[in-house]
């Protein structure tokens, strides 16, 4: 079974960082788009960041360039998101997805992802 288990989430203030985690299982990771959405209480679902783990290509939101950074460790089945410079409005519960193939580049428009992990909670007070 495909299983996303996201990590690292937590209660930073403004202009902190905080590095999630999503370990991966029970697919061959080297092929995949892994992809972290996340929901703000009262907003709908927006995708933040996604990488190709065969050619480790990445996209990212508009809202988050510039301070997130999306890596995978091919070799731990893990991929991170580094968020810097942290703002209230990135509190969310964030997800980690994945889907076959690489990323496509209107993959963080639409939320239908094929896997979904349990979310983190992020949240950054002021």
């Amino acid at each position: 079974d495909v299983q996303l288990q996201a990590s690292g989430g937590g209660l930073v203030q403004v202009g902190g960082s905080l590095r999630l985690s999503c370990a991966a299982s029970g697919f061959t990771f080297d092929d995949y788009a892994i992809a972290w959405f996340r929901q703000a209480p009262g907003k709908e679902r927006e995708g933040v960041s996604c990488i190709s783990t065969s050619d480790f290509s990445t996209l990212y939101a508009d809202s988050v360039k510039g301070r997130f950074t999306i890596s995978s460790d091919n070799a731990k089945n893990t991929v991170y998101l580094q968020m810097n410079s942290l703002k209230p409005e990135d509190t969310a519960v964030y997800y980690c997805t994945a889907e076959v193939g690489p990323c496509r580049d209107y993959e963080l428009d639409y939320d239908d992802m094929e896997y979904w992990g349990k979310g983190t909670l992020v949240t950054v007070s002021s």
